[in-house]
């Protein structure tokens, strides 16, 4: 197993895409700790799946905005399994469609400290428990190209997270490696709650796969970026939707 005896933080591990990577994590041996915010029984779930393959796993409820929340997972964790290892940071979302008119700046805020200051409160508390591995950030295909409708907070944080590991990857290398995953149209909540179904049907006819993604496509590349197997990988923000948009 490629991660065997390894241990991997997961935030927002309870549903979607959090799920599926921890699970694939879990799969190739690592010892995973997930973060969830509401859904205790989505976090449960993840953890009965991950047992079932006999993993290790924990849940820790938490706000990952919140300084102190990022301390108490990140501190259990190390006292569950020792260290840390892998870090996924995959807390994020919309919030809800705002035009810059009608936004105003508690949204923004909102926004921002959900995907982006999250994202770093976590490496800067994972960090002092690193003595190698790796870092995936959950950039967004909106940080490509902007979002659609009503995106323009969500666009920016996620475009801000690809400038993070960029700058990142040259701070933390050569003994820490830190990329970035772009998803497109994935068939999750986040497009259940946030996108038409017109327009999904819309994508699917004119992606050159003619499908939307599902949470193990994006799992699939987490765990390789999780792995040796990329081991001269670090900088790289990697689109994954299905053809819809090159970069």
């Amino acid at each position: 197993m490629k991660l065997q005896g390894k241990t991997a933080i997961v935030t927002g591990g309870g549903r979607d895409l959090g799920r599926a990577c921890a699970v694939k994590l879990a799969s190739e041996g690592a010892n995973v700790a997930i973060n969830y915010f509401a859904s205790k029984a989505g976090a449960d779930e993840t953890l009965s799946q991950i047992k079932a393959l006999g993993g290790k796993a924990i849940a820790v409820q938490g706000d990952l905005s919140k300084p102190s929340d990022v301390d108490a997972l990140v501190a259990s964790t190390v006292e569950a399994f020792g260290g840390i290892d892998v870090l996924v940071n995959n807390t994020g979302g919309l919030i809800a469609r705002k035009s810059v008119a009608e936004m105003p700046l508690d949204h923004w805020q909102a926004v921002m400290d959900l995907n982006l200051t999250s994202t770093f409160l976590m490496i800067k508390a994972s960090l002092a428990h690193m003595k190698s591995g790796a870092i995936v950030n959950m950039s967004s295909q909106a940080g490509r190209d902007g979002g659609g409708p009503g995106a323009i907070a969500y666009a920016t944080s996620k475009g801000a997270i690809m400038s993070m590991t960029r700058g990142l990857a040259k701070e933390l290398g050569p003994a820490i490696r830190v990329n970035a995953l772009c998803p497109g149209m994935i068939d999750t909540d986040f497009h259940n709650i946030h996108t038409a179904d017109a327009a999904r049907r819309g994508f699917e006819a004119a992606a050159p796969l003619k499908r939307q993604g599902v949470s193990d496509d994006v799992g699939n590349l987490v765990l390789f970026l999780a792995t040796d197997d990329s081991s001269f990988i670090t900088g790289a923000s990697f689109d994954i939707n299905g053809g819809i948009l090159f970069s």
